[in-house]
């Protein structure tokens, strides 16, 4: 497990933990399109991924401007997962 900065080579696979989650979920994928998660993690704020064999299962992207936590989520298949003594953070 491994945490780093989001980039924005990042933003599909932060769409598909997004679109995945069963919290919150999006009534369309449309309500959060690539250009927004863009202008968050490289101009508004500042973003984060969990990766895990080269897959990214959880995010966290922050504003800066409105000083706020704009998104949050993680991959549900991750959600109950405890920390194995062979990850890195």
């Amino acid at each position: 497990m491994i945490f780093r900065e989001a980039t924005i080579q990042d933003i599909l696979q932060i769409q598909i933990v997004r679109n995945a989650v069963k919290e919150n979920m999006l009534t369309s994928p449309d309500l959060v399109p690539n250009v927004d998660v863009e202008d968050y993690i490289t101009r508004r704020g500042k973003g984060w991924v969990c990766v895990i064999d080269n897959m990214v299962v959880g995010f966290s992207i922050v504003s800066v401007m409105d000083h706020n936590i704009w998104a949050l989520f993680v991959t549900p298949k991750y959600e109950e997962k405890k920390l194995a003594s062979n990850y890195t953070i």
